[in-house]
Formats: structure tokens, C-alpha cells, sequence
């Protein structure tokens, strides 16, 4: 059934299954088994690249200003609403494909650069035809609120979502056409306010949606403070966050997403994953995988969060694996090596684990396997 049988001594498994036959034994002698890699934020589905903002970035435009000037995620939408869909889920499956063989077995996929309800179910749709098709797990997260869209005002957005988005979702749920996890909303300064973002999230929750949104990124919103009061699953960014939304994070067991390439490419300032760390906060780890952070590789992330934002080895491995699951409602079934759960499994050529944070970008050569629920969906025969 794809869930592990057993988990102990060699000499101990050996004896219980000596009756038992197996289709293929995989020697790890001198490797690691880790738990397979989950990673809580991602934008997959979009079409246009911005490699061209990377340079005007480089020249100290920021987010914002590129963002009024008609780039940003404007300039994505303007492109993913033209592609069909059938080009939308190829470049979407060779992005997955590259996030499985940097050692995730699950991931998180936003919709979010549709703007309109008819781009925004197409985005959808092809995040479930990958759910249905592919060996990676995901969990879908509709993100119709991710900008307000040319013409409209945040309140008129907001009103859109909530009158004909949420209702078309949950008709679409219950005829089992599309199934959504979560809902985002990007809380910020000149995008949505705390009130809008209050009421897009309220009226997800009240579908049946997990709360899952960006918050306190770069202005200080209180978001933490809103989905803390709202029971909400996980807030991403927070490199914002006051120390009130820290300790109300902690409390509502609601799980902080940090981001480490994006305060890294938009040099931002980095979480406190220490004070978050040391104040009980679950926290998580997402590459946040986008036209903005072009970056598939959880391995790279858990390098970058303990340079950059003073993470452990440890405690980046716990947020890549076990609390990342968490963030998604799945850590009863992900994210550890327990008997019960999911067989997802990422094999590295070392003896010792600490390789796949410490070799920065050496991950090609470093993972041997990835397995899904007890399947080997990746063998690199360069190990």
C-alpha cells in the first residue's frame, strides 16, 4: 500500500521479514535514507520567464517598483492567461520533475497568476491533472487573491473572490472535478490590507479551505496576529513579523514558512527563524519557486537557512521534512520515517546526512534515490 511496514536494526528486520519476498532489495550500505523532502510554497504553474527583471534587480530596482511598472506578477499573468493549458502542464511537469529529483516528494503549488476566475481554474486544473498523473505528492492552493487585479480595487477584488471564485471552487469540489487544500492571500501594503485578506480568507476556511497565506513580507501587517485569531494552518515570508505575532504563531500552533530564497534574491531582511525557533513557533521551509526565485532545490534552501537566517542543520532538516508536512495538514502521513506512514524516501550517496545541506548545489550527484510511497521514481546512475 505504499506506507512503511517496519523501521529498526538490520538484524531485527531481517528476522521479521525472512519469510517475506521482495521485488527489489536496495543495498544502503555506506548511505543515508532520509524522509523524502516537502516543500510548503511554491508558484509552478506560469508561463513567461522574467529573466530580464533578474538584471534590473542587480541594479537596485525593488520589488515594488518593478511591480508599478508593469512587471512583476502583472507581466506573469499578462502571459499565463494567454497559454493554453496543455503548455501550462508541460512546463509544469518539468518543473516538478526537477523539484523530484532535488529530493521533494511533496510540494506545495499555488494558482495565483490568473487574477480572473477562468485563469485561475485553468492553473488549477492543471495542478490536478499533475496531482492524478504524476509519483510527486501536491497539495493545491488556490491564490486568486495574490494581486489585485488592473482596474479594480482591493475591496473589488476581494468581493470577486468571495461572490464568484469561492462558490465556483466549492461546486467544483463537490463534483470532484478539482480538489483545492489551501487558500492564500497576499497580505501586504498596497495589494490586499488586513481587512480584505480577513474576509478572502474567512470565506476559504468556511468552504473547507486550510489557511495557508503570505504575510508580513515587506511591511509589518499584522498578519501573523489575523491567522493566529483565525486558526490558520501556516503564514509564509514573515520577514516582517512584529514579536506579538511571534508569540500569538507559537500559542495557535500555526506554522511560519520561511522563505529563504526570497529574502536572499530581493535582499530583504532575513526571518527571525531564531526568535521564531526559540519561542516554540513550528517552523517550515519552501523554496518559493516562482518567476522572481527561480530555485527547484530543497537542499539549497536548507543551506541557505542555516547561513543566512542561523538555522541548524538539524532544525533546517526538521522544517525541510516533518514540520513542512505540517504546515500542509499532511505531517501524519509525511515527512518522517514511522511505520504507517507514506514510503517517500530520498537515498543519498554519504554515510553522513549533513552532506545534502553542506555540498551547496551538490545535490545532482548526491542523491541516489527518491522513492514514492515504496516506489523508486528517481535512480541517478551518476552516484
Amino acid at each position: 500500500d505504499g506506507c512503511i511496514k517496519a523501521v529498526g536494526q538490520a538484524d531485527v528486520i531481517r528476522n521479521q521479514f525472512s519469510e517475506a519476498t521482495f521485488e527489489r532489495i536496495i543495498d544502503c550500505s555506506g548511505k543515508c535514507v532520509l524522509p523524502g523532502l516537502v516543500d510548503a510554497h511554491t508558484h509552478p504553474v506560469w508561463a513567461g520567464d522574467r529573466v530580464h527583471e533578474f538584471a534590473m534587480k542587480l541594479a537596485g530596482a525593488s520589488y515594488m517598483e518593478i511591480h508599478q511598472a508593469g512587471g512583476g506578477i502583472h507581466f506573469t499573468v499578462e502571459h499565463t492567461r494567454k497559454a493554453t493549458e496543455e503548455e501550462l502542464f508541460s512546463t509544469f511537469k518539468h518543473r516538478l520533475e526537477r523539484m523530484l529529483r532535488a529530493g521533494s516528494t511533496l510540494v506545495e503549488c499555488k494558482s495565483g497568476y490568473g487574477l480572473n476566475l477562468e485563469t485561475e481554474l485553468k492553473m488549477l486544473r492543471v495542478i490536478e491533472r499533475a496531482k492524478r498523473s504524476m509519483d510527486i505528492g501536491i497539495s493545491s492552493t488556490y491564490c486568486g487573491a495574490h494581486s489585485v487585479p488592473k482596474g479594480k480595487t482591493a475591496t473589488e477584488a476581494a468581493e470577486d473572490i468571495i461572490s464568484n471564485h469561492l462558490p465556483k471552487l466549492k461546486e467544483l469540489n463537490l463534483s470532484g472535478e478539482i480538489h483545492v487544500n489551501n487558500i492564500d492571500v497576499f497580505c501586504e501594503k498596497g495589494v490586499f490590507d488586513l481587512e480584505s485578506t480577513r474576509r478572502i480568507l474567512q470565506a476559504g476556511k468556511d468552504i473547507g479551505l486550510q489557511i495557508n497565506f503570505h504575510g508580513d513580507e515587506l511591511h509589518p501587517m499584522k498578519s501573523a496576529e489575523l491567522g493566529a485569531e483565525l486558526g490558520a494552518r501556516a503564514i509564509s515570508h514573515l520577514e516582517e513579523v512584529s514579536d506579538e505575532g511571534i508569540t500569538a504563531m507559537a500559542r495557535a500552533k500555526c506554522a511560519a514558512v520561511l522563505l529563504p530564497t526570497t529574502a536572499y534574491m530581493l535582499r530583504l531582511k532575513q526571518p527571525q527563524a531564531r526568535k521564531m525557533l526559540e519561542e516554540g513557533v513550528i517552523v517550515a521551509l519552501g523554496s518559493d519557486f516562482n518567476p522572481n526565485a527561480y530555485c527547484f532545490s530543497m537542499p539549497m534552501v536548507m543551506h541557505l537557512a542555516c547561513v543566512n537566517m542561523k538555522m541548524s542543520m538539524n532544525e533546517a532538516l526538521a522544517a525541510a521534512t516533518i514540520n513542512a508536512a505540517y504546515a500542509l495538514g499532511k505531517s501524519d502521513t509525511h515527512g518522517s520515517l514511522e511505520i504507517g506512514k507514506q514510503g517517500d524516501l530520498v537515498i543519498i550517496n554519504s554515510s553522513r546526512w549533513e552532506h545534502l545541506i553542506y555540498q551547496f548545489g551538490g545535490h545532482e550527484t548526491l542523491i541516489n534515490y527518491v522513492i514514492v510511497k515504496g516506489k523508486v521514481v528517481y535512480q541517478n546512475e551518476t552516484c
